[in-house]
């Protein structure tokens, strides 16, 4: 980001959390105006004056007066709290949204789509540039290489982690499904376990580890009888995801009301 760029006023859903921290954190040093962020209800920091970078937030539980004054509303947090969210954002200057919350069910999905008609929304599952790339590899390589192929992939992630498959894991299934001209839903099988577990041709099947304190690992693994293809990521700093969405918050500023991509913001 240059600096004849204008950054948006950014509010920060979970602000003292993991995730919300580094970003914020990351945004202060870039330039972004962090003008507010929310904790839950009964959040030690709530009503409490946090220094951010060189600024300080009072983080409330009302994402409504947390956005009063914000361009973008980023949300790294969970489905209802998102969810609960976007129906404050409504009558606050918000305009665009960030999410990279994870572990929506069909029915929640459905109501972010409906909510992009009035505002833009950038959603995905990951925000690195790296795991963004290797989704995109994953296409290619499903779409070439076909159906005769084997594919598995592996996830792992820190003990606290609660969705499983990662929303990163199923960007990848999208992925391949695409590349095949097909959806996740009619190849998606779950871990191997039991005597009956044999896939079918083109089918995709998932692994899950959870452990420590992990950041995120993600492998796809593609293989036939003579040959095995294997595309890793590993992320070992969340300043990876904090990046990705700040520059996903610079693209969405400016974009009319609609559901995006990361693939979107960086024209992949």
């Amino acid at each position: 980001m240059t600096e004849d760029v204008k950054l948006p006023r950014i509010a920060i859903a979970g602000i003292c959390g993991r995730m919300g921290r580094t970003i914020s954190e990351l945004a202060c040093q870039l330039g972004f105006k962090v003008v507010g962020g929310t904790e839950a209800p009964n959040s030690e920091f709530i009503g409490k004056s946090v220094m951010i970078g060189t600024n300080s937030v009072t983080p409330i539980a009302d994402p409504k007066i947390a956005s009063e004054s914000a361009d973008v509303w980023i949300d790294f947090t969970r489905p209802s709290a998102t969810l609960s969210a976007l129906e404050n954002l409504r009558s606050t200057s918000v305009k665009a949204v960030v999410i990279g919350t994870t572990g929506f069910s069909t029915q929640e999905e459905e109501q972010i789509a409906s909510v992009s008609k009035r505002l833009a929304i950038v959603k995905a599952g990951n925000f690195s540039l790296g795991v963004t790339l290797l989704c995109h590899l994953s296409r290619i390589a499903s779409q070439k290489l076909g159906s005769h192929w084997d594919i598995e992939i592996l996830e792992s992630h820190h003990r606290h982690k609660v969705d499983a498959p990662s929303g990163t894991a199923l960007m990848l299934g999208e992925a391949i499904a695409d590349g095949r001209n097909q959806k996740l839903s009619e190849i998606k099988r779950e871990p191997y376990d039991g005597a009956k577990s044999l896939r079918g041709e083109g089918e995709v099947g998932f692994a899950v580890r959870r452990a420590g304190g992990i950041v995120g690992e993600h492998e796809v693994m593609i293989a036939n009888d003579h040959e095995v293809i294997r595309l890793v990521h590993m992320a070992s700093d969340r300043k990876v995801f904090a990046q990705g969405a700040l520059v996903a918050a610079s693209w969405i500023a400016d974009q009319a009301p609609g559901l995006y991509r990361i693939e979107d913001v960086l024209e992949l």
